[in-house]
């Protein structure tokens, strides 16, 4: 395309799609353009820059037209107000009780490697930065929570809970219960897969939206959220005075009934040797009951213990 003309900015990469999505809708052809500084360390596209959406100059005056329709009109006599057309994050935001001054923290943190691979602008930053600072940041904020709520456990108590508490599999399944899932940014590839299910993804993307809070609230909002979010947890462990331990129960239960005790099998593992996934399954009197994923042998095997007591407890 020549003779382009830029219609419209912004510094979100969500806008910027539904924005060239609504054009091309309307027979526009469009392209993206980015002015981003380079930077050591490359957080936010919100505060590193515009990116651009241009036109045919021939289409510019329609693609404003467009574009201006598609706007939100606050009460009689006010100046039209450029905002959002869309914010993908008003759940999400709602479902974590906290609303962000900074909504493109909370875009980055929920943005796959695979969308940032497939944005020709380079303006879309992946959340792996974000998920390195907030598994540091969670780390600190449940050893603080331990250290406070079981003053009389000693090091390997607490080191055990913590380890429980901080697994992939813990962390996928706070993040369904947000319905994280449902606001990931992904690439084409990982959306035809499944991405949104995959615990690996959701726990990642879960650390990714800790460190998006900090970065943006500070470190008491960010406390509030993870004391809220592993109270229910946290009060599990003090029921049974440590880390719940699935297999042993699971071993337990099975021997109540006269079987055979359970048999841990690797089915597969995924990934680079520095974030390795290890599946297992956990077969019962010779039958799978359940299969889980998880980043050690023993984490996988916890979980799919634990999947397995579940479904027991419920067939009863």
């Amino acid at each position: 395309m020549t003779d382009l003309v830029t219609v419209f900015r912004t510094r979100s990469d969500v806008e910027a799609s539904v924005v060239r999505g609504l054009l091309e809708a309307h027979g526009v052809p469009s392209v993206i353009t980015s002015h981003l500084p380079q930077s050591l360390f490359p957080m936010v596209v919100s505060t590193l820059g515009e990116i651009g959406i241009a036109v045919h100059a021939d289409d510019a005056d329609e693609a404003r037209r467009i574009i201006e329709s598609h706007r939100t009109e606050l009460g009689s006599g006010q100046a039209r107000q450029v905002v959002r057309l869309r914010d993908e994050f008003e759940t999400l935001q709602q479902a974590i009780d906290y609303r962000f001054r900074d909504r493109g923290l909370l875009e980055h943190a929920m943005t796959h490697t695979s969308r940032a691979n497939e944005d020709v602008s380079g303006g879309v930053r992946d959340n792996e930065s974000l998920e390195f600072l907030g598994d540091a940041v969670l780390g600190f904020l449940i050893a603080d929570l331990l250290f406070n709520e079981f003053p009389g456990h000693d090091e390997g108590q607490k080191s055990k809970i913590k380890a429980a508490l901080v697994s992939t599999a813990t962390l996928a399944r706070l993040a369904e219960r947000l319905s994280l899932g449902e606001h990931l940014l992904l690439g084409r590839g990982e959306e035809k897969t499944g991405g949104r299910q995959k615990q690996a993804l959701l726990a990642d993307s879960y650390e990714a939206l800790i460190a998006a809070i900090y970065l943006d609230g500070g470190i008491e909002h960010v406390r509030a959220f993870v004391a809220r979010e592993f109270a229910a947890l946290v009060d599990e462990a003090r029921r049974v005075g440590a880390a719940q331990d699935y297999k042993s129960a699971l071993q337990e239960l099975v021997q109540s009934r006269n079987e055979p005790l359970p048999e841990y099998r690797l089915v597969g593992t995924r990934g680079p040797d520095h974030h390795k996934l290890f599946q297992v399954e956990v077969v019962v009197n010779g039958e799978p009951v359940a299969e889980a994923t998880g980043t050690s042998k023993k984490e996988a095997e916890q979980e799919a213990a634990r999947l397995a007591l579940d479904k027991f407890s419920r067939s009863r």
